[in-house]
């Protein structure tokens, strides 16, 4: 780690006077500043929250590809990070920063970590959040998945189908709400039935403005009454009256990306590979040997 040399003739002073400061940046686009010193800090165009409930351990950082890793944790304060927020997943994935700051002359400081958020636990009016370096996504599998279906997410920039044509989404106030998971409408056509499957259910206004859930079931029961079911309850409770935003769903196959989505073009699937049939055939000497189905 290289420091700037105001920060390292402050080191060798003998006497400091240091601080940790730290950014949360969730994907909904809040901002927020938290530092483990008695008072407010300012950089950055951002105020750094003092008496906040947060602080970290000691940032853990290596040579080469390991991951840098670090863990904050901290009290829940409504008035910073609140249980709500946790629940309902506000802070998974957040992207956070930590600078060491002194606090006597904030423009002599350097950062010390940079990445996401990873599993929060919560106990007792506490939490502890994992905090994983910019190496954690060289962990991930790259490269693509030989598969009949589609390896691409509907709407991303392999997909490229955009959604704001009419007919792939509908927005409209909810009406019947259960265990934030079941949502009915008494009035909603203009769609097939499962058109919504597999789906994304995006709440648009009310307490949990901003959560997403993947669309379960899409049923239409009893003339135009729609019955759409996410796979799980979403993280805050909305309510009869909130606005959301639900998206057609695409199983992955290629008939469907061709004729639901007249998007064959983008289809990032393999539909001709053989299956595990023919991996398993060997010659025989009599009987038909075309190349077909085995089961034919």
């Amino acid at each position: 780690m290289s420091y700037p040399q105001t920060l390292k003739d402050h080191l060798a002073g003998g006497v400091t006077t240091l601080a940790r400061c730290f950014s949360v940046t969730r994907r909904d686009g809040v901002v927020l500043g938290f530092t483990d010193h008695d008072r407010d800090l300012v950089f950055d165009g951002l105020t750094f929250l003092a008496g906040s409930g947060m602080t970290a351990k000691a940032i853990q950082q290596g040579t080469g590809l390991s991951v840098d890793n670090t863990e904050a944790f901290g009290a829940l304060s409504s008035a910073a990070i609140s249980e709500d927020d946790l629940l309902a997943g506000r802070y998974d994935g957040a992207e956070v920063r930590g600078w060491l700051v002194n606090w006597k002359d904030v423009t002599t400081r350097a950062l010390q970590f940079r990445g996401t958020l990873g599993e929060v636990v919560r106990s007792g009016g506490a939490f502890n959040a994992e905090l994983r370096g910019l190496s954690e996504g060289l962990n991930q599998p790259q490269g693509r998945i030989y598969h009949s279906r589609c390896s691409a997410i509907l709407g991303d920039g392999k997909c490229r189908f955009d959604f704001g044509q009419i007919g792939y989404f509908d927005e409209r106030p909810l009406e019947e709400v259960e265990n934030a998971r079941v949502f009915r409408f008494a009035n909603f056509a203009g769609f097939d039935d499962r058109w919504f499957e597999k789906g994304r259910f995006r709440v648009l206004s009310g307490a949990a403005q901003g959560l997403v859930g993947v669309v379960k079931g899409d049923r239409i029961r009893k003339g135009s009454m729609r019955e759409i079911e996410l796979w799980q309850s979403l993280g805050a409770m909305p309510v009869a009256g909130d606005m959301v935003r639900i998206e057609a769903g695409c199983d992955r196959r290629s008939d469907t990306c061709r004729l639901k989505f007249a998007n064959l073009a983008n289809f990032r699937g393999f539909p001709d590979i053989p299956g595990e049939d023919w991996l398993m055939s060997y010659p025989l000497s009599s009987g038909v040997n075309d190349g077909g189905s085995l089961n034919g």
